[in-house]
Parts: C-alpha cells; structure tokens; sequence
C-alpha cells in the first residue's frame, strides 16, 4: 500500500487546477480555469486589474467555493474543504490588505498561525520566534502590530503564514507599494524560502518582479487563462502585452 501511495503522488502533479469556476450573479469571476504546480516551483499569476487573480486565490485556499471544478493537493480534492483544513493539509497565504492583529505583538500575532502545529505557548512561541528570525522582524518581536512600516506589514503578513509550515505558500501582491530597495529585499527574501524546498504561487503586478522571480508564467484576463509558459516567452507575447499593458509593450 505504501509503494502505490508514493507512486501514485509521484505521477500526480503536487498541485491542481481543473476548469475552475466563480460566477456571482451574471458575472463570471473566474472562467474555466486550469493549471498545475509542481513542487518546488515558483509560479507567478499575473493580469490587469479586475481579471480575477484574487478571486481564484480565494477559491484555491477555501475563501470561496467554486461553482463547478476541482482543486486538488496531493491528489486530494479540496473543493469543500475550508480554510482552516487547507491549511491543515499544507495551504498558507498572504493577502492583498495585509491587516494583523494590530493591539497584539509581532510575535504574537505570528504565534497564531503557530499554534496550528504547535498548540503548546512555548512551543508555538519558540517557532515564531524562528520564523521572525527567517523574514527579518526578530528585532521587532516585541513592537506592536500597529507600530509597523508597509514593509514590515508585508513581511509579517508573510511570517503569519510561514508559522503554518505550509507546503504551498500562496502570495497576493504581497510587493505591492514597497519602494525598490524593499522590492529587492522581497524578492532575496522569497528566493531563500523557495531554496528550503518550499513552493510558491504568487500573484504579482510588477513585470520585473516576475521576470527575475518566475520559472512559470499564468496570465488571466477577464476571468479566463490566456496563456502560461516561461516569463521571458510569456511576457513579450503580443496577446499578453495587450491584455496587460495596454497596445504600447512596457516593462
């Protein structure tokens, strides 16, 4: 049973997307959407505005269910489930509006994700601890939530889902309105966690981000995929271009 067990999550893909679907009302938020993830990629989700990036991330990680299609981890279908068990069965996100807990601590509001697996205060103390260490805040453990910069808002929105020792780390604009130099430090930030073997799916509006961050490209528009590949192949198509950034290409 154990040898089928591994060859069966060897040949299915980590995780899965089939013909996704969200209406509300007339409007179809997310329209029959596919995709794949395999472990240990990076995997960005781009689009202009009102695309449905968010909305498909809320429908991945249990916010929303999908009026039709399936969401798999490890083969699992997770279409029901909510986020609490997602998160349970190794889903962890950021959002776009990052909004901690801000009368509480940096450390404690990184303890609450913690306590997922580790119940004890001690414990859960201590693996925050490590956490705020690996995203660059254990210098400011102790400073309330609402204390911190937007950068520090971003990094700690970052840490709360780490504390879930996720398997798949979901990101949403989690650069947005960061200066360059807080961009870079992102980015060197996301590449150290990916080198412990840790996969992420992100959605991302800075085109440069995505080029130097990306092994995979989604681009939706108006709910539906209209393309996927390598950044460098993906982000100079004619149909991207157009959809993202208008007739005139920029970076």
């Amino acid at each position: 049973m154990a040898a089928a067990l591994e060859k069966r999550l060897m040949t299915e893909p980590f995780f899965s997307v089939r013909n996704v679907v969200k209406r509300f009302a007339g409007l179809v938020a997310v329209d029959n959407v596919s995709f794949d993830v395999s472990r240990g990629e990076i995997v960005s989700i781009i689009g202009p505005n009102g695309a449905g990036k968010t909305t498909l991330f809320n429908l991945l990680t249990g916010q929303l269910a999908p009026n039709s299609g399936e969401v798999r981890l490890n083969g699992a279908l997770i279409n029901n489930l909510p986020p609490d068990q997602r998160a349970k069965l190794g889903l962890g996100r950021t959002f776009q509006i990052a909004k901690p807990l801000i009368a509480l601590t940096v450390i404690e509001n990184t303890m609450m994700g913690a306590f997922l697996r580790y119940p004890g205060l001690r414990a859960s103390e201590k693996r925050a601890l490590a956490i705020l260490e690996q995203v660059g805040l254990a210098d400011r453990a102790n400073v309330r939530a609402s204390e911190l910069t937007l950068s520090e808002r971003r990094r700690l929105e970052v840490s709360r889902a780490l504390a879930l020792e996720p398997q798949l780390l979901l990101l949403d604009k989690v650069m947005a309105g960061l200066n360059p130099s807080e961009v870079t430090e992102s980015i060197a930030l996301f590449r150290r966690l990916h080198d412990t073997g840790l996969t992420i799916l992100l959605i991302e509006h800075n085109l440069k981000v995505v080029r130097a961050f990306s092994e995979r490209v989604i681009v939706l528009d108006h709910g539906a995929k209209i393309a996927e590949g390598d950044a460098t192949t993906i982000l100079s198509t004619p149909a991207v271009v157009t959809a993202y950034v208008g007739t005139r290409k920029r970076a």
